[in-house]
């Protein structure tokens, strides 16, 4: 079953009438930036999910773009227990900020993780590609194994750099991990 969608204006009447926003998108982005409102279940917790918090209220489902949301419709309109009204926000928070309805930033909480990574793997295949150019032909295997932890992450799904990532002190308070101090 697909959800219909709507486009974030009629989502920001519906809301006003007492309609549900759920955020799909995981913590790290949702710490970031949210709609003022929005209920937080991501998308690897909705196994766990109770959608009987709805009583009939029409339920309006985002992530950031629209894209997880629309592939994943089937999942989320499968998770609500009595027959009501669901919809996905058209494009997501990028098109609700784009409309100039409220976002909450934070800009405190930690860049997202799937950034982090990027940034990383950018900065190390950048350094290692002058370091071998300049200093020895050694560092090109910096690149190297660079490219080969994206292609294992893209082909397996695990991520060695994030979950590195996740465990750096900025990042501990968004996924409850504890500090070293505590």
């Amino acid at each position: 079953m697909s959800l219909p969608t709507i486009k974030p204006a009629e989502a920001r009447r519906l809301l006003d009438s007492g309609a549900l926003l759920i955020d799909i998108r995981e913590a790290d982005e949702h710490a970031r930036e949210k709609i003022p409102g929005a209920r937080h279940l991501p998308l690897s917790k909705l196994d766990e999910a109770d959608f009987a918090l709805h009583r009939g209220k029409p339920v309006i489902f985002h992530c950031k773009s629209g894209a997880r949301t629309q592939a994943n419709a089937p999942r989320l309109a499968a998770k609500l227990s009595d027959p009501c009204e669901a919809f996905i926000v058209e494009g997501g928070l990028d098109s609700w900020r784009k409309a100039g309805l409220p976002v909450v930033n934070d800009r405190r909480q930690p860049l997202e993780l799937q950034r982090q990574v990027q940034i990383g793997a950018g900065s190390l295949a950048v350094v290692g590609t002058l370091l071998g150019l300049f200093v020895s032909t050694w560092f090109f295997a910096v690149p190297a194994l660079v490219g080969a932890g994206l292609i294992t992450a893209g082909v397996t799904g695990f991520c060695g750099m994030a979950r590195i990532l996740m465990r750096a002190p900025w990042n501990c308070s968004v996924y409850g991990l504890p500090t070293r101090a505590g």
